[in-house]
């Protein structure tokens, strides 16, 4: 990067340098993520208008938006059932109705001037007599007509108070810095961009602000442009390298090399009542290798659900114990948490393996002694939920801390958990699992700065689970289905979205639908758990039915993940066409966990939408959780896909990882190139486009 360039690196120059910028009008834009002069730049148009012509009034079309000159010939102020201002105006073509449900007295004013000339711009509708403009932009044209635009005309994403005139003032005024004062260097090396045919930074913002009038509008509002691509880029590249730089940082710490001699791990695993699958023994592979590495594993196991992820979790734990360190289990539930200290209970306990169960509900002398057994080191694996990370909760010697369902948590969260280890400059390996697969795009994006291992083969026995969608109105089919299953040995579940009744969302309430199904299948023993109930009675209703003492549970979504009851065979989902494919396949994910053909029913109440019918159709089509994941991208987007919480706060401000996910592989590839041979670009490429939140991987 040429010195000069360099020297222009600066602090980021408030908004309010832009003249007629005060306090009032920088709150407004800062609803909108502008801050800066640069972030004006980076405000982008959401669409574009053609206002490079005048169209006679005869030529209008309803539906279309226009740009039309005329004289006022009349005027008038209409109080039937709703008071408007009409104003009348012709041309030498014909003649249109100017409509104002809101209007001011110097709008009043305005257009009862008859023969005044206007140039009006807005969307032409078909009124009761006429064509009509509702609300058009409006000048008043003294003296001979001003030329028209050369350039297309940019409609940007607003906030309340905020009109588009202003925007566009501002983006003016920001522009003129842009060539004067150089607002936005160029980051990327001149090399860099010949190779890969980018244009420069400047280029592509001044022609986004302001394209010529030929500009291709459908390719513009598309997103795909060579304009918009190259600072979709540089956006998907500053976020490579901020999660590159995360890594690099995370690698640099010093961790404990795990070299015990594998015994407990072996005896473990000839314990087991079943074999591994080859992806299981291959992730363990990869996770044994990072664990003798004297930096931190930063690995996400992605699972499908009943791939098996806890049997490996443990065995990892057991790599933690062989070296002399402690283990940790988080989840994000207690029921979850308490299933996993039970299945790591029956399979290491019997090795001579002390382990806990941490939870915020132990209280008083019991809460005492286990925090001192697991400061002592006496303890070594607990399992629990976020009360892990509690100031109280001190570790003898962390070396390994597991996160499941890490979607569940905040980055922030499970960093705090890591940061339960730290002795000094070492920090403990980390495990971060999830049953929720991340298209593969997705995960080369958000996760840069973990390794990743797939579990992509089922237990040998387990069999797809058959899923139909039904219609409300055949209830009464569903239910007799439940007794026929029942009365086979098996057990059900009915899952309900809500607690108590909604009018406005017509869903049934768990526990009103217990007391239904009660009624009406005596013979059946039904238990209920919700969200609402205490812990222990939550526990309580599901060790009865994991152990066979409740024939149908019906629930709301607390069950969507974790619990594992072999003996159940059908999940009926109500209401399913207002839940997400990744959740519904989570729920179908509780059936079909033993050796019996096992079915899910999706109840819904007709019409779909485009987007439940669609949901429905995948989910009866597809068992495969990855599938699932790539289309729920499609559906849903990324920002959905991933959640906030997900991706540590961040949001792309230009590039859309749907539309954009070819330019990735380039990105990475500028992510190699900068960091080797131009470090210097490096920060005020994330600086630009990620600002604080650059350093969100890190508490």
């Amino acid at each position: 990067m040429p010195d000069a360039a360099r020297s222009l690196l600066q602090e980021p120059r408030p908004v309010t340098v832009l003249p007629g910028v005060g306090p009032k009008l920088a709150e407004r834009l800062a609803r909108l993520g502008i801050y800066t002069a640069e972030d004006v730049l980076l405000h982008l148009p959401l669409r574009y208008q053609d206002r490079s012509r005048i169209t006679p009034i005869s030529g209008l079309v309803a539906g279309a938006e226009a740009q039309i000159e005329g004289e006022i010939v009349g005027s008038e102020v209409t109080e039937r059932g709703r008071r408007f201002l009409l104003c009348t105006l012709r041309d030498l073509t014909g003649e249109l109705t100017l409509r104002f449900f809101h209007f001011s007295p110097a709008q009043r004013q305005l257009f009862g001037q008859v023969g005044a000339r206007l140039r009006c711009f807005g969307e032409v509708r078909q009124g009761y007599t006429s064509l009509e403009m509702i609300h058009p932009e409006c000048r008043r044209l003294d003296g001979d007509s001003p030329p028209v635009s050369d350039q297309l005309t940019p409609v940007y994403p607003s906030t309340a108070d905020l009109q588009q005139f202003t925007l566009r003032a501002l983006t003016d005024q920001a522009l003129i810095l842009l060539d004067t004062a150089a607002l936005l260097p160029e980051w990327l090396p001149p090399a860099l961009r010949l190779q890969l045919q980018l244009m420069s930074v400047a280029e592509a913002v001044g022609f986004l602000h302001r394209p010529p009038s030929d500009a291709p509008v459908a390719e513009l509002d598309s997103g795909r442009h060579p304009a918009r691509r190259r600072l979709a880029f540089e956006e998907l590249l500053a976020h490579q390298l901020s999660l590159r730089q995360l890594r690099e940082r995370v690698r640099q710490q010093a961790a404990p090399p795990l070299l015990g001699d594998g015994g407990l791990s072996q005896r473990f695993l000839e314990r087991l009542p079943f074999a591994l699958t080859g992806a299981q023994q291959r992730v363990l592979a990869e996770i044994a290798a990072d664990l003798t590495q004297p930096r931190p594993m930063q690995r996400l196991l992605q699972g499908d659900v009943g791939s098996g992820k806890t049997v490996v979790a443990a065995a990892a734990a057991l790599r933690a114990v062989e070296s002399g360190g402690q283990a940790v289990l988080m989840a994000p539930t207690e029921l979850l948490a308490e299933q996993h200290y039970r299945n790591f209970q029956d399979w290491l306990g019997g090795l001579g393996v002390e382990i806990a169960w941490l939870t915020g509900r132990l209280l008083g002398r019991a809460r005492k002694a286990l925090l001192e057994r697991l400061a002592s080191g006496a303890v070594q694996v607990a399992v629990g939920t976020h009360a892990l990370f509690q100031e109280s909760v001190v570790f003898a010697d962390l070396a390994l801390a597991i996160v499941d369902e890490q979607h569940r948590f905040g980055v922030h969260q499970r960093l705090a958990l890591r940061d339960k280890g730290r002795q000094g400059q070492r920090c403990p390996h980390q495990l971060i699992m999830t049953a929720t697969p991340i298209p593969r795009t997705l995960a080369m994006s958000a996760y840069a700065d973990l390794d990743t291992s797939v579990l992509d083969e089922l237990p040998p026995g387990r069999r797809p689970v058959k899923t139909v969608a039904v219609p409300d109105h055949r209830r009464e089919e569903v239910i007799e289905r439940i007794r026929q299953a029942c009365r086979g040995g098996r057990q059900a579940y009915w899952v309900c979205p809500l607690i108590e009744e909604s009018e406005v969302l017509e869903c049934q309430a768990a526990a009103v639908t217990a007391e239904r199904l009660t009624a009406i299948l005596p013979e059946l023993r039904v238990g209920l758990v919700h969200g609402r109930q205490s812990a222990a009675d939550k526990e309580t209703v599901m060790a009865t039915f994991k152990a066979g003492g409740l024939d149908l549970l019906v629930a709301t979504t607390v069950i969507e993940v974790g619990v594992d009851v072999a003996n159940a065979s059908l999940m009926i989902v109500e209401n399913a066409e207002r839940l997400g494919l990744a959740q519904l396949h989570q729920l179908r994910g509780r059936v079909g966990r033993g050796a019996t053909n096992s079915s899910c029913v999706l109840l819904y109440r007709p019409p779909l939408s485009q987007i439940a019918y669609a949901r429905l159709s995948t989910l009866r089509e597809c068992n495969d959780g990855f599938e699932i994941a790539r289309r729920d991208l499609e559906l849903r987007g990324p920002g959905e896909v991933l959640g906030t919480r997900q991706t540590g706060g961040q949001s792309l401000r230009v590039a859309d990882l749907l539309r954009d996910q070819d330019l990735l592989n380039a990105a990475r590839y500028a992510a190699d190139r900068l960091l080797r041979d131009h470090p210097d670009c490096v920060e005020p490429l994330i600086r630009r486009w990620i600002g604080v939140g650059a350093r969100y991987g890190e508490v």
